[in-house]
């Protein structure tokens, strides 16, 4: 599971976490976007090695990344004045890398973070890069290309989701579980917006494909999701964190998070 995991992360940090960064249009972050590499390349190397020293210095050159990134939200803010749904999900997306960047500094130190064991510290690494910056930047993007009741709740649930699940970290299965249930409710909303109304407005065939795999992968593994925190929540039969890594996070990874920023790249290419 570990080298699956590592791979995911890898994917997160050097193409999914860039490529979403050029999507928001804010000049604050043009500085970050440049260096981006100089902290996504030690986070990387930082994976591969053992627990150690030297790989807890390298996952806090990373660390320090995103603290650069999530300090971003306040300027945003500032600049904007705006709550808007959209907004939120954008300021949720620039904050949420923070969480993974500390996790995996005490997951390379073999620091067990607030009593939470190794192996899900360093599953909560990828969660926080896709679960938390993809889903909630392209829950921003569909709020604001679709324009209606929808988009909004997608935009808000997903940021409201995601941080349940994480106070369910610190509180119990069944918060996890309530959070689990929002976030899946935004992702779903989220997939229904881009099959229905984003895919359609494709310039070409290809982007509507990506757009089309990325919005029936989140169907399914949302539903893997939701099936675990019930699972973890009630002691009914579950797939196992492994399953869950080969399914849920990978699925993830390749079908959501890359396919979107990939079809959002295209789509903003074409109305420059």
């Amino acid at each position: 599971m570990s080298v699956l995991v590592n791979v995911i992360v890898m994917l997160g940090m050097l193409v999914v976490v860039p490529a979403g960064l050029r999507l928001m249009d804010a000049v604050e972050l043009a500085s970050i976007r440049r260096i981006w590499p100089a902290f996504a390349v030690p986070g990387a190397l930082a994976l591969w090695l053992p627990r150690s020293t030297p790989a807890a210095v390298l996952a806090t050159v990373y660390a320090l990344g995103t603290l650069a990134l999530a300090v971003q939200a306040p300027r945003r803010l500032a600049r904007t004045h705006s709550l808007a749904p959209a907004e939120i999900a954008q300021l949720t997306a620039l904050v949420t890398p923070s969480v993974a960047g500390l996790a995996l500094v005490a997951e390379r130190s073999g620091h067990e973070l607030f009593g939470f064991s190794l192996p899900i510290l360093a599953l909560t690494v990828p969660h926080f890069h896709f679960a938390g910056f993809t889903a909630a930047l392209v829950a921003g993007l569909v709020c604001r290309a679709t324009a209606g009741r929808a988009g909004r709740f997608a935009a808000l649930s997903v940021p409201l989701g995601t941080l349940l699940v994480l106070a369910g970290y610190f509180l119990d299965d069944w918060a996890e579980l309530l959070g689990a249930l929002v976030l899946t409710a935004g992702m779903w909303t989220v997939a229904l917006l881009t099959w229905r109304d984003v895919r359609t407005g494709g310039r070409d065939r290809f982007t509507r494909t990506l757009l089309a795999v990325s919005a029936a992968v989140l169907v399914a593994t949302m539903l893997l999701a939701l099936s675990w925190a019930l699972g973890e929540a009630t002691g009914l039969p579950h797939p196992n964190l492994t399953w869950m890594a080969a399914t849920h996070g990978l699925g993830n990874a390749l079908g959501f998070a890359l396919c979107s920023v990939l079809a959002w790249r295209r789509l903003k290419e074409t109305t420059v």
